[in-house]
């Protein structure tokens, strides 16, 4: 074969892969880029988290991923939420619903809640985890819709955002604000958390990108007004260990007395921009631009105020989904099956490419039709299941190449 048939330069491999077989309706790189993006999104939910070992020991985890079963809890609303580890060892084949990160949690696996299933990675647990927080999501429904998702009678695509500080899941409808375009925004904070903590719309004044909202004819312009009372303030004089929050407690009681001296000697950002008029829309949500946790205070007042509406977790850098997804994503860093798979196809020449291309088609084909039947009965797909397709489907290949081919001869 002549030198120039030989394809060694990966854009022009990536052009031969799209132009095989384009008229059935997906190649072999629509299926390398498509496991490419869902293999980024699986290492930044899940990368963070140990899938072998039970999460318990490790007491109240920050952030990780969670799973809720609803076979085990039987349609009640004893809300119990199992680490990855244990959604793979000790509810195989039950109804889970994916709950994608929670914070500060401690896995429910096996104690009193799961009166009947025992967990089998450590089952030495407390009777109950009294400082988890648990809402709808546990029992499979989101949104103030009260809905379960995906909703098999809802038409209507639409994408699903979760509130930082609830930390429940809303249709981009229902929020009561227009989803800034191209996702240009950091976190999202649904309406009734924002009057639960009105006194962060004084920072939506401090930035233009901040709130994002369907018609100015709809909002109302109001003037912030300072909210810290003698009773809040008197957390501080009680002391800080009254939070609740032990991820936030410890943070603060790690703090040097140099550190402690300057935040007590901080000006009040907050009290500098009351008085600001803000444009608001009651009961909506607001879209925040990346970083604007670090424009709030953090004087002694404010981080009381903090306290007192249980999000003192704003002040957390390491609490936010995307910090959590990076740390998913750099635990998870090497070669991605995409660049390896390009690798392995730019070594091949044209005609062996076209033939790859054609059994990796198959191959994906074949794949789709042996995981309908875990889609039909919501079963986990484990490790040892494709394994075991792989082993049939080489065993097939195995028994076509072995055929001899007959021979008729008088």
């Amino acid at each position: 074969m002549a030198e120039e048939e030989i394809v060694s330069d990966s854009s022009f491999c990536s052009e031969n892969v799209k132009n095989v077989d384009d008229d059935s309706g997906i190649t072999m790189l629509d299926v390398l880029e498509e496991e490419q993006e869902l293999e980024e999104d699986a290492n930044a939910v899940l990368g963070g988290s140990d899938d072998q070992n039970c999460t318990y020991p490790q007491g109240y985890i920050r952030r990780q991923a969670l799973y809720a079963c609803g076979t085990c809890m039987d349609g009640t609303e004893n809300f119990a939420g199992v680490c990855l580890a244990c959604c793979y060892a000790c509810h195989e084949g039950h109804k889970l619903f994916e709950l994608y990160t929670k914070r500060n949690f401690r896995c429910d696996c096996g104690n009193s809640k799961f009166a009947k299933n025992q967990c089998k990675l450590y089952p030495e647990k407390s009777g109950t985890n009294v400082n988890n927080n648990y809402n709808q999501n546990f029992g499979g429904l989101y949104c103030i819709c009260c809905r379960p998702y995906p909703d098999p009678d809802d038409e209507i695509e639409d994408e699903m955002i979760q509130c930082v500080v609830c930390e429940d899941w809303y249709h981009g409808r229902h929020l009561g604000a227009a989803v800034p375009s191209n996702n240009e925004y950091g976190e999202m904070i649904c309406g009734s958390c924002m009057i639960k903590c009105d006194f962060l719309w004084v920072y939506t004044a401090n930035s233009s990108e901040s709130v994002k909202t369907e018609s100015d004819a709809e909002m109302s312009v109001v003037e912030v007004k300072n909210e810290v009372t003698v009773d809040n303030c008197s957390l501080i004089a009680n002391g800080l260990s009254e939070v609740k929050n032990d991820h936030m407690s410890q943070l603060l009681q790690g703090e040097t007395e140099v550190m402690a001296d300057e935040r007590k000697n901080l000006r009040c950002r907050r009290l500098e921009l009351v008085g600001r008029e803000v444009k608001c829309q009651p009961d909506s949500a607001v879209f925040w631009a990346d970083g604007w946790r670090q424009n709030l205070c953090r004087c002694d007042d404010c981080v009381a105020l903090y306290a007192e509406r249980n999000v003192l977790f704003l002040l957390d850098d390491e609490d936010t989904v995307h910090s959590y997804e990076e740390q998913g994503k750099a635990q998870s860093s090497g070669q991605s099956r995409y660049d390896q798979g390009m690798q392995a196809l730019s070594q091949l020449d044209r005609v062996r490419q076209v033939e790859a291309i054609h059994e990796y088609n198959d191959m994906t084909s074949e794949l789709k039709d042996f995981l309908k039947d875990f889609v039909k009965s919501k079963k986990i797909v484990r490790k040892e299941d494709i394994d075991e397709f792989f082993t049939q489907m080489k065993a097939r290949k195995r028994q076509k190449i072995d055929v001899s081919v007959p021979h008729f001869c008088r």
